[in-house]
Formats: structure tokens, C-alpha cells, sequence
């Protein structure tokens, strides 16, 4: 029969090698089906054959199970002890086929190939590699409980900040509807005089008879009596006969009226009112008090014309005295609102006035931090113990010998050719999608720019353990499906003992 005798040595111990005899191929968990002797079994439970039959190069069990160290059957495997490094199993049909494929040559034990047992020096490198990532992953998982700690201060550092920006934002709405309060305040005397004005403006100078949508005003005998100018007569005194003349014999005419009379009178008025400008008349002080306190212009006194007004007027009067857009300034509040339209001389009184330097510069201020930029970040899933929140806000780069890859991770990921062009989308942020027992292995990143006659770019990033925080490669194994690797020390775990990360080295 095709034996080997196998020995159990646990090499970084020393342990002395005990013999456990077996048939060729088969491992050492499956020892207790193959005893010299017995009856075989076949493992499928199909059959029982002699023992003898065991790898005699003939199958006889529809599994292969009864040439474990032949390549009698097509479905058969080969047990590889391969002691010192990792045992394999490989397919019955590579057994004897002059090729060296367990390291320990058991393989080729009768196709005459010259082939060396390379498992130790196979082991030696195996464990060096896995010295060197142990040692990786350990200052990977104290930089990933660095990340934590920080991730703890920072979050009391956000909440701290928000309740602060959330507290100066009342406090500034506070002062702001105080200051408007304050403003209201002081403009109420103001507009209820206004008001009050208007109201009995409107009662004794409203006519009824023209059309509601009509604004008209009507124009008094009293009224013109105010102006001595209009004296057609020139014989010092404008009787209230004459005014009334002037009106067409009645005491008071509409708008339509009136400008028919203005007509008439216009280019006398405006000679008068120029001869008064350049030769003005001494009104004793008494005089000109009893005389405001008779009209409504009281409260529109010349004084408050702006003074490049003035200059304006001043300078048209060198033009055509006939000109229609003449500004009739110092006839009474009712007459120049029939004149000129009603509004004209109040086009600005409805603009609201700027706020106070103390008001505006309370609305121009900007925070450090928006409230929900602030809760946003709060509310990210970064992690079980946030480890991945210094990724946030954070972008890196890879360039290929074409393109400018970008991760942004939470954010985004993009391409862009290296020497020049538009950036393409990769993806936006998606979600964790990292297998059931380690989520957050792998970022999801969807809805990037759509390819040609094709679906949306996305990108898979897989996470691996690493000191530095890198993109370390991409492809597109699938059309507009791109692959990032990328290593952070947020993924590091606590690495194990290396005896435990070392495989099993199985000597029999």
C-alpha cells in the first residue's frame, strides 16, 4: 500500500516528532475514517469497500474518496502536509504529473521530477510578511485609538459649539426685534401725525363726483387768496371777487377745472414767482407765522427742498418759462398736488430707512460654524466609535498615468485627466456596504456623471488597515464601475499574538 509516515512537529517549540501513519493524502482530520484493517466507507456514504482497495488507482467511491493519493478519480483531491508552511489541498489530476505543487514535494512521489522542499523557507518569509503586518497593525490600531479619543473631544467640542451658536443666534434675533421695536417706536409720532394730516386732507379737499378710480382734489377761493400774485389786475389787492373770478365765479373747482384755469394764469405766476425770487420782499416775522399757520404748506416749508433742487430749478430758469415740467414749488400743498399728480412730493416717504450701523452689522455678521453644517456633522455615521470623522471635510488624491483620481471621503469621488480637462464624477456619498460583520469596510459612493449610452459612474472604496491614509489604487474591473483602495488607520483591529497568526504547520 501507498504509505507515508507523518510526523507532528511543532517546529518553534522544539517538540519531539510523533508518527501517525495514514494513507497517502489524506489529512489529518480525516485520520479516524482510514483505519488499516476495517472496512472503507466511502465519505459520500455510498459504499463499503476492503481496505485494501484504498488507493490502489482505481476509484471505486463516486466522491473519489478511496484515491486520496492517486489521480484515479477525476473529483479526488490531494492533501499537501507541506510541513513549515501552510497545508493545501490540490486536485487528484495534478498528482504525478511531473509538476511540483506542495512544496514539500509529496505531490510528485513517483513522476520522477526533480523537485526540493522550499516549505520552511516559504514559512520564514510567510512569517517575516506577517511580522511586518502585525507591526503595521498595531501602530494602526494605537493611531485608530488616537482617532477615537479625538473624535470623543471634538464631538463635546460641536455640541459645545452648536448650543453656543444656537444661543448667539436667539440672543442676536432678540436684539434685532428690540432695535425694530425701538425703531417703531420713535417712527409712531411721525406716521400718526402723518395720518391724522392725510385724514383731514383727504375730508376737506376729496371730491365725490369724479370717478372712484380717479384721484382728484379740489381747489378754494381760500386757497387762492393765499397767493397775492395771482392779482391779474396788478392793483396791489386780490380780492376774494377776483379769486373767485379766477375760478369761473364759484368758490372751489375740481382738478379737471382747475387746470383749465392754470391755463390762463400759468405765465403770469411763474413771471410774479421769478420777480419775487430775484427781488424777495422783507415779510415782518409776525406777518409770515400768521400767514403759515393759515395753510397746509406749514408742515411742507420751503426750507426742506434739497438745495441741489434748488440749483436745478434755478438753472431752468434760463429755459423756455412755458416748459410743462416747471416745478410750481411755492404754491399751496392742495394746488401743487393738482399740478403735479398726488404722491409726487411724497415718492420717498414710503422708503424704509437703512438700519442703524448697530442693527446692520448684528444682520451682515457671520458665524464660525452654520447650526446645520453643525447638527449634520453630529449626525454623520462615523463609525462605532466615530473613528472615521477626521476623514471628514478631507480629500486625497492618487495620479495615474492618466488621470487625477479624488476621494473625498463622505463627499464625493472624481477623475480628471491628468494634463488637462474637465473633472468627471465618480459618485457621491452613499452609505457603508461593508459585509454584515464588518460594515464599514467598504464606502459606497453612487450617482456620479452618466457614461455614454450607458448606467451613472460609482465607485467601491475597500478599507484596508494602514498606518498612512492613502489611496493606494483604482481600476474599473466593470464599464463605469470603479474600485478605490484605500488604507486608514480607522480600520486597524488589535492585532493577535503572532504564534496565532502564523498558520498551522501540520508534520505527520
Amino acid at each position: 500500500k501507498m504509505y507515508c509516515p507523518y510526523l507532528l512537529l511543532l517546529l518553534s517549540l522544539g517538540v519531539s516528532a510523533v508518527e501517525v501513519q495514514r494513507p497517502r493524502g489524506v489529512p489529518l482530520s480525516k485520520r479516524q475514517f482510514y483505519e488499516e484493517g476495517k472496512p472503507f466507507t466511502c465519505l459520500d456514504g455510498s459504499r463499503t469497500i476492503p481496505f485494501d482497495r484504498v488507493n490502489d488507482d482505481y476509484c471505486d467511491c463516486q466522491d473519489g474518496s478511496d484515491e486520496p493519493g492517486t489521480a484515479a478519480c477525476p473529483n479526488g483531491s490531494f492533501h499537501c502536509t507541506n510541513a513549515g508552511f501552510r497545508p493545501a489541498f490540490i486536485p487528484s489530476s495534478r498528482i504525478n504529473d511531473g509538476i511540483c505543487d506542495c512544496c514539500d514535494t509529496t505531490d510528485e512521489y513517483n513522476s520522477g521530477a526533480a523537485c526540493q522542499n522550499t516549505c520552511r523557507e516559504l514559512g520564514r518569509k510567510e512569517r517575516e510578511s506577517l511580522q511586518k503586518m502585525a507591526e503595521i497593525a498595531k501602530e494602526g490600531f494605537m493611531l485608530k485609538q488616537q482617532l477615537i479619543q479625538e473624535a470623543k473631544r471634538g464631538l463635546e467640542e460641536k455640541k459645545g459649539k452648536l448650543a453656543e451658536v444656537q444661543t448667539s443666534k436667539k440672543d442676536l434675533e432678540d436684539k434685532v426685534e428690540a432695535l425694530r421695536s425701538v425703531k417703531e417706536a420713535a417712527e409712531q409720532p411721525e406716521k400718526e401725525a402723518k395720518e391724522r394730516h392725510l385724514k383731514a386732507w383727504e375730508g376737506n379737499f376729496k371730491c365725490e363726483d369724479i370717478s372712484p378710480s380717479t384721484v382728484c382734489f379740489n381747489v378754494s377761493v381760500a386757497e387762492l387768496l393765499l397767493h397775492s400774485e395771482l392779482d391779474q389786475d396788478s392793483d396791489g389787492t386780490f380780492t376774494e371777487t377776483e379769486a373767485q373770478g379766477l375760478l369761473g365765479g364759484v368758490d372751489k373747482v375740481d382738478t379737471v377745472a382747475f387746470e383749465a384755469v392754470w391755463s390762463n394764469i400759468k405765465d403770469k405766476y411763474i413771471s410774479e414767482a421769478k420777480a419775487d425770487t430775484t427781488a424777495p420782499v422783507e415779510t415782518p416775522q409776525e406777518e409770515t407765522r400768521e400767514s403759515v399757520s393759515d395753510t397746509d404748506s406749514e408742515q411742507y416749508p420751503e426750507d426742506d427742498i434739497p438745495e441741489d433742487e434748488e440749483e436745478e430749478d434755478e438753472d431752468d430758469e434760463d429755459e423756455d418759462p412755458d416748459d410743462g415740467e416747471y416745478k410750481v414749488t411755492s404754491l399751496s400743498f392742495s394746488i401743487r398736488l393738482v399740478l403735479d399728480g398726488p404722491g409726487k412730493d411724497d415718492e420717498d416717504e414710503g422708503t424704509m430707512p437703512p438700519y442703524d450701523q448697530e442693527t446692520q452689522n448684528l444682520i451682515d455678521s457671520k458665524y464660525m460654524y452654520k447650526t446645520e453644517n453643525i447638527e449634520k456633522e453630529i449626525s454623520f455615521d462615523f463609525g462605532p466609535s466615530a473613528e472615521f470623522g477626521y476623514l471628514y471635510n478631507q480629500c486625497y488624491e492618487l495620479t495615474t498615468s492618466e488621470y487625477i483620481y479624488r476621494l473625498c471621503p463622505f463627499s464625493r469621488v472624481s477623475q480628471k485627466p491628468k494634463y488637462g480637462g474637465s473633472e468627471t464624477s465618480l459618485g457621491t456619498w452613499g452609505k457603508w456596504a461593508g459585509p454584515d460583520d464588518n460594515v464599514y469596510s467598504v464606502m459606497k459612493y453612487e450617482h456620479g456623471t452618466g457614461c455614454w449610452q450607458g448606467p451613472n459612474r460609482s465607485t467601491t472604496v475597500k478599507l484596508t488597515c494602514g498606518k498612512e491614509t492613502v489611496v493606494t489604487s483604482t481600476s474599473e474591473p466593470s464599464r463605469c464601475e470603479y474600485l478605490m483602495e484605500f488604507t486608514t488607520p480607522a480600520v486597524c483591529q488589535e492585532p493577535p499574538s503572532l504564534d496565532s497568526m502564523h498558520p498551522d504547520h501540520e508534520e505527520l
